[in-house]
């Protein structure tokens, strides 16, 4: 399959020079050959180069192909798919441009355009000059490791990894490697790294909030603290997608920030959600008085009637809520007002559906979860386990009991 050739020849001065040649023919039946200084090295590669081509793994020039540049292949494969409606969100590109130009291969002059992202860890160490054929798994594990070294949090390691893991996958579809040496790299950080358990925000505060808010601004707080919608999925609610004669509401779109329209993030994301009464009578008196009430129309848009933009939202209508129950003196003067993002309030309805006892499946269908596992790692430490208590009780009681000798 491959053989090894001894060559001399004179060079300019007249001297002799050795050197080992190595000639294979790959797969597809096209010759090729190498050169190196000494038969070991010349041996070692044949033994090496017979192996990737007896399983399959060979893949010629196509491995000389530096990562910056499949890189870039693959952005404007995303690109494309973006435009074709695919699946592909302007969000999600440019979470992608992020991971590959800050990290998987450094560009210094994105940190010299725009404004400057304070969270964002300079990173210098990536792997856009090493060639596909040199990407093995110890690579991609020290590009792991100088991640979290440069001070890159778990989570946001984790995400680079998987984009990375993307892009190679894109390489083993148009034939430049055999395999995908991102596959199977974990991101495991410090005890007190690992996620939080959520901690939903008080009754007191919200009740607070709601009654401080004005009569628009308390329909969108109560709509959201009772279905536990995700604020993409809030902003694309249409009038058509809430029946309320049978009180409930379906949940099919979202809009990301830059207020494009998609389908939800997941299958179980598709959801219908039943609504109080409250709830419904609420939207009831909405859709008499806002202008936009045909059923496409959006339910909560901005003075357009298109989608609103959620940053502003928070920082006009939002924050200052907390401002103003504190002024007002409608939180508790004794110590300061918990402040909180909008997200807390989905983990608000959430807490509230497991305090009534809904079962684990049911919330995790209510919240459009992609699994029971998620469920449970976030949210688990709220449900209420009578049996548990009892079981405790009991072992208490012949141990510690009045009997107990």
């Amino acid at each position: 399959m491959a053989s090894i050739r001894k060559r001399q020849w004179r060079n300019a001065e007249g001297q002799v020079t050795t050197a080992w040649s190595v000639s294979f023919v790959d797969r597809q039946g096209n010759r090729e050959r190498k050169q190196f200084a000494t038969k070991k090295e010349a041996t070692a590669f044949r033994i090496e180069i017979e192996g990737q081509i007896s399983s399959g793994k060979y893949r010629g020039d196509a491995q000389k192909t530096p990562l910056k540049k499949v890189c870039e292949q693959y952005l404007a494969y995303c690109e494309g798919r973006r435009e074709r409606g695919e699946r592909m969100t302007r969000h999600n590109l440019a979470v992608y441009e992020g991971h590959i130009w800050n990290y998987i291969c450094p560009d210094p002059q994105r940190h010299t355009k725009g404004k400057n992202n304070p969270r964002l860890v300079v990173f210098t160490d990536g792997l856009g000059e090493t060639v596909l054929g040199d990407l093995t798994t110890g690579t991609i594990i020290e590009f792991r490791d100088s991640l979290r070294a440069a001070g890159v949090s778990v989570p946001t390691t984790r995400r680079i990894i998987t984009t990375l893991h993307g892009v190679l996958q894109f390489a083993i579809e148009r034939d430049m490697i055999a395999f995908n040496p991102a596959h199977g790299i974990k991101v495991i950080g410090r005890r007190d790294e690992a996620s939080r358990k959520i901690v939903p925000p008080s009754k007191e505060t919200l009740k607070a909030l709601i009654e401080a808010a004005d009569e628009d601004m308390r329909v969108k707080l109560v709509f959201a603290s009772a279905t536990g919608v995700r604020a993409g999925e809030l902003g694309a609610l249409r009038w058509r997608h809430v029946a309320l004669d049978k009180g409930e509401v379906i949940i099919e779109t979202r809009v990301d920030a830059y207020r494009e329209e998609d389908v939800t993030k997941t299958v179980a994301g598709m959801r219908t959600i039943p609504l109080g009464r409250n709830v419904v009578q609420l939207l009831k008196e909405w859709k008499l008085r806002t202008k936009f009430s045909k059923k496409d129309d959006l339910i909560f848009p901005n003075r357009c009637g298109n989608f609103t933009c959620h940053d502003n939202f928070v920082k006009r209508k939002w924050y200052p809520l907390f401002e103003k129950i504190e002024t007002a003196g409608l939180s508790d003067t004794t110590r300061p007002t918990e402040r909180f993002n909008w997200h807390a309030l989905r983990h608000f309805a959430i807490s509230t559906w497991i305090e009534v006892d809904l079962s684990p499946k049911t919330v995790q269908t209510f919240a459009g979860h992609s699994s029971l596992q998620v469920t449970m790692d976030r949210y688990g430490h709220l449900f209420k386990s009578e049996e548990n208590a009892k079981a405790m009780d009991e072992i208490a009681g012949h141990l510690f009991g009045p009997n107990c000798e």
